[in-house]
């Protein structure tokens, strides 16, 4: 669907893509990785039309739909959330307008034998037909199952975006281009505002997409969820591997490791070969061995060893100084915002040196509880500090308060003090900001790498109590793993608020979730709390359907048994909805085939730009929309009757 040929980027001078070339083809769900920097986001922002090459060309069939979320961006006021959501359908009331506006001109019109009317008769069915297979009757609950899916609950439908915060409405924009259904996805950095529930909805609606999917994330667990490709873009090239992303780190491992295998094999029948020729060069006896070992030479396919890139980041807290046993404890701490109730009567202990996650949906308290610990804002209750307990805090928008006409070198030297003072070009250096880099404008800098100038001065006086707010948003995979290290190897306590899963497996011995206003304790790591979450949901499930059947339930005398008749009416009734179930099924198989059929033929390359194929395969999907949607009502028509039948 995408062709990239010999594309070139260059920013000032510097070459940001050199020649790199390779085909997005239907339902590849790639993940673009590499450090911060490498140019990733440059990479969408061009597939999605926002920024030009300096040479060479995207190809993009006129026909192919892309939907992109940046990682910022402006939102829209002046509606509500589901009003917002609906532009995603702005297409269906299009068509809905014309439908109206035909049938109009039908009831005025007289000419009813005339062409030009059966003409229109045959536009407004077609257009009707459009209509449905492009899914009116069910654009509604796929609205809503979205936003549920993202988080957002069903009372939030009517409220204003503008009530919303920056990481809420950036759900709503995300909602919409999932709901949207183009044939290409661009995301940068889509979990960023999402918490760990609204992650795994994600990672779901994509795995049964069937979009393309070009992915920047620094969630390792969700790319490894979601994507079938990695292409790796390091130093200006790409390496195009066509697995997930684990698979990945182990073939550019054994691919290297090959690669230097071959080449000092090859160097060592060069050296041996141009030994021989040096030690009998001038002996007539050997001319003839010594012109074939020449030959030999100029012959040979120099093998050589992929560019790696192998600047890194070095990270290391400094000593925690002492301080008493208790960190932290809160006693009936509660925080209300007007009348909405965020916090109610929390108790809770971290002890020192503890290493603790705080996890939960949006909204439930994780940034008031940290907001409350850093006195930041007031509350109800107690909340104390240990003794001589001293706080590092890093805030979820840290990297965004940096001033961005400073430089990196000047950011570091406004806040340092001291001694440490006449060693900022060793931190920056360590930071990978060494050289000019440490000259460059805020401003210039990606997310990533302000994230880490933001983490600098965090480093820069000692303490023993670290608050982590979202840290790893916007690092690459080996900066994360890095900072991950030096938090394990911090001799402080910790608090880390965040929503990836892969940093905090390791890290934490504790989870606190965040939950109807309370503190719930999960003694072990984070994959130990997704199991107990699911056991627990699964035990919720089973209440609530329970106490839904009893209240639901008709009062009938146990003795009561349907009679002849109106059993063998249930009985027809179980019989015909199982019929049309089975119908539904075997349109689905048929569906399906031809779409798989489609698959293949569109992946042969005389195929790639055949219009009329993709046209019947987005036509084939909406079709297979619509009949799981009449299968779905169907089979809990059947399910119902087939209760009642009893």
């Amino acid at each position: 669907m995408i062709s990239v040929d010999k594309l070139s980027v260059e920013f000032s001078g510097l070459t940001l893509f050199n020649d790199i070339s390779f085909v997005v083809n239907q339902r590849d769900r790639i993940a673009l990785v590499g450090k911060n920097g490498a140019g990733k986001s440059t990479l969408l922002k061009i597939f999605a039309g926002l920024q030009p090459p300096t040479r060479d060309t995207i190809s993009i069939p006129k026909e192919v739909t892309v939907g992109y979320l940046p990682q910022h961006m402006i939102h829209n006021d002046g509606a509500t959330v589901m009003e917002e959501a609906e532009k995603a359908f702005t297409h269906l009331f299009k068509l809905q307008e014309e439908i109206n506006k035909m049938g109009e001109e039908l009831a005025t019109r007289t000419d009813y034998e005339s062409e030009s009317y059966h003409n229109l008769i045959d536009k407004l069915t077609h257009a009707n037909e459009q209509l449905v297979i492009m899914g009116i009757n069910s654009y509604k609950g796929d609205i809503e199952k979205t936003l549920l899916g993202l988080g957002f609950e069903r009372k939030d439908f009517e409220r204003q975006t503008s009530e919303f915060s920056g990481g809420w409405r950036m759900r709503i924009e995300l909602a919409k281009i999932l709901l949207k259904r183009p044939d290409v996805l661009l995301l940068d950095e889509p979990t960023n505002h999402l918490d760990i529930e609204s992650i795994q909805w994600l990672e779901n609606f994509l795995a049964n997409s069937g979009s393309a999917v070009i992915l920047v994330s620094h969630d390792r667990a969700f790319i490894d969820a979601v994507t079938n490709r990695t292409i790796e873009i390091s130093l200006g090239k790409i390496y195009d591997y066509k697995v997930s992303y684990s698979k990945y780190v182990e073939l550019r491992k054994e691919r290297r490791e090959q690669q230097l295998r071959a080449y000092e094999n090859q160097q060592k029948q060069i050296q041996d070969t141009e030994d021989f020729i040096e030690r009998f060069r001038y002996k007539a006896t050997k001319a003839v061995q010594v012109q074939s070992r020449i030959k030999q030479l100029e012959k040979i396919d120099r093998i050589e060893v992929d560019e790696e890139d192998n600047s890194c980041l070095h990270l290391k807290f400094p000593p925690a100084p002492h301080s008493g046993t208790i960190t932290i404890e809160a006693e009936h701490l509660t925080k209300k915002y007007g009348e909405k109730v965020v916090l109610d009567d929390v108790d809770l202990i971290i002890e020192r040196g503890k290493k603790v996650a705080f996890v939960g949906k949006n909204g439930e308290g994780k940034s008031t509880f940290v907001k409350c610990i850093m006195d930041e804002i007031e509350y109800q209750g107690k909340l104390k500090l240990g003794h001589l307990v001293k706080i590092g805090y890093f805030a979820q928008n840290q990297a965004s308060l940096l001033d961005e006409n400073r430089t990196v070198f000047q950011t570091i030297d406004d806040v340092a003090t001291g001694d440490i003072r006449t060693k900022i070009n060793d931190i920056l250096g360590a930071f990978m900001f060494g050289g000019e880099a440490s000259e460059k404008k805020v401003k210039v800098l990606s997310g990533g790498e302000r994230t880490r100038l933001a983490m600098i001065r965090l480093l820069l006086e000692p303490v023993n109590f670290l608050v982590l707010d979202e840290p790893t948003n916007h690092l690459d995979m080996r900066s994360k793993d890095v900072l991950k290290e030096a938090i394990k190897a911090f001799d402080g306590t910790v608090i880390v608020v965040s929503h990836d899963r892969e940093f905090l497996d390791g890290l934490v011995e504790k989870t606190y979730e965040f939950t109807n206003h309370k503190i719930v304790e999960h003694i072990g790591g984070i994959y130990d709390f997704l199991q107990d979450k699911k056991l627990e949901s699964l035990k919720e499930l089973d209440t609530n359907s329970n106490k839904k059947e009893e209240a639901t339930a008709p009062k009938v005398s146990t003795d009561s048994k349907l009679s002849y008749e109106a059993r063998k009416e249930a009985a027809k009734k179980v019989k015909k909805a199982e019929r049309n179930v089975e119908e539904a099924e075997k349109a689905i198989n048929t569906i399906e085939t031809r779409i798989k059929e489609i698959e293949e033929a569109l992946a042969q390359p005389e195929n790639a730009t055949d219009t009329q194929l993709c046209q019947e395969y987005q036509k084939k999907q909406h079709e297979l929309e619509q009949k799981m949607y009449e299968w779905e009502l169907l089979s809990e028509e059947l399910e119902e009757l087939r209760k009642n039948a009893q």
